[in-house]
């Protein structure tokens, strides 16, 4: 460690110090005097040393500092990921299983919810309005650690955090809330509240668990459900963005989310329903998302491509589900030409689970195949219980 010299103005404070010292040290001559017909001089000698260290000047200069490090962008990287839920991430033998896993195969990233379709912020947030409204339930005890182990292992580590689904703070600001034109805070279908998503009280809330998360080490902050609800009785709701089109409040959303987040050490991406991929012009499914409006203000976006989530019909399929490859092309081949030139890159989730179909080794190589045809920035793996094999994954 370097000798820390002391400054040539001596700061006020230490001046304060520094002047009586010639009558100090007569007092400590009478004092010793003294010390030594009393038979404590020993003692107070050293008292004195004590004394004189907390008054020297090169005693009161500050303390060398570590100088922190301060935490850079990670590189892009070609993301190979898989979803985990806040009890699997918290869950230290489900974690030791998934880094095997990951070890063993093409897989390099792992997607974990900090805040979920519940709106419970899921670790031990210190976001003053989380602390006060009480929207947190702790899933994942010492998450530096745990992305201090993810980073150990070579692992990418991306924070889900949903936006607008958010029962928890529905509940308890219900001002902030969707209403119900027939009273009280609106519901979906599964009895889920939102927040109104025109509420710029909301958007900073977000914020603050972002920056949080982006703190704590994340490479990554995925956003999720940043729309307007989609089922449930939607005569019901009360909209409040007027004249704004509502792809014009979600697409205002994303630039606020760029510019606030712009100096934190992560990338930004967006979670959209997989029709984006085909849709045009004004067409944002009466949920306020369109490619237009993101790909120039986020780094990536993952619309969810799972063929069981397309209609019966769609490209002329019965079940969709049955035919991968030909699902994920069309919606590449529609969707990815509006990323070129664009800050964002595509990265779709795909489908690791049985809906429509049983979706075993040869389904999922299908998918990530047909992907890897049209992006380098990778996929991601989605099953709800967290349920992974290396089905379908190449070997490392």
């Amino acid at each position: 460690m370097e000798e820390q010299s002391v400054p040539e103005k001596v700061p006020t404070t230490v001046r304060e110090h520094w002047r009586p010292r010639g009558f100090f040290y007569v007092f400590v001559v009478l004092m010793c005097g003294l010390a030594a017909v009393l038979g404590v001089g020993a003692v107070w000698v050293s008292a004195v040393a004590d004394m004189k260290a907390a008054t020297d000047v090169s005693f009161v200069a500050s303390p060398v500092k570590p100088v922190a490090i301060p935490r850079v962008k990670p590189p892009r990287q070609v993301v190979k990921g898989l979803y985990l839920t806040a009890y699997s991430a918290g869950n230290p033998e489900k974690i030791d299983e998934i880094i095997k896993l990951i070890e063993a195969t093409e897989l390099d990233a792992i997607v974990i919810d900090i805040k979920d379709y519940t709106g419970y912020v899921l670790y031990d947030s210190q976001v003053p309005l989380v602390k006060k409204l009480g929207t947190k339930k702790v899933l994942i005890d010492d998450i530096p650690a745990l992305i201090r182990k993810l980073h150990e292992h070579k692992i990418y580590a991306i924070a889900r955090q949903t936006v607008f689904q958010d029962p928890a703070l529905a509940e308890k600001k219900p001002e902030w809330a969707i209403k119900d034109k027939q009273g009280g805070v609106w519901r979906d279908k599964k009895g889920l509240s939102w927040v109104d998503a025109t509420r710029e009280e909301v958007w900073a809330y977000n914020l603050a668990v972002a920056r949080e998360a982006a703190a704590l080490g994340f490479d990554e902050i995925n956003f999720d459900y940043v729309r307007f609800p989609s089922d449930g009785d939607l005569s019901r709701v009360v909209y409040r963005n007027g004249a704004s089109k509502r792809y014009e409040v979600i697409g205002k959303f994303y630039s606020y989310l760029s510019e606030k987040l712009a100096d934190e050490p992560v990338w930004i991406s967006l979670d959209m329903f997989g029709f984006v991929m085909e849709k045009k012009g004004e067409d944002d499914m009466r949920i306020g998302q369109r490619l237009a409006d993101a790909v120039g203000v986020v780094d990536y976006i993952s619309p969810m491509m799972y063929p069981s989530h397309y209609p019966s019909g769609h490209l002329g399929l019965k079940n969709p589900a049955d035919d991968p490859a030909l699902v994920i092309a069309h919606g590449m081949e529609e969707g990815s030409p509006r990323f070129v030139g664009t800050r964002a890159e595509v990265r779709p989730w795909i489908q690791a689970f049985n809906l429509g179909a049983v979706y075993d080794a040869d389904k999922i190589r299908e998918q990530i195949d047909t992907v890897e045809k049209y992006t380098t920035a990778g996929w991601m793996l989605w099953n709800a219980s967290n349920r992974y094999s290396d089905a379908g994954l190449k070997a490392e």
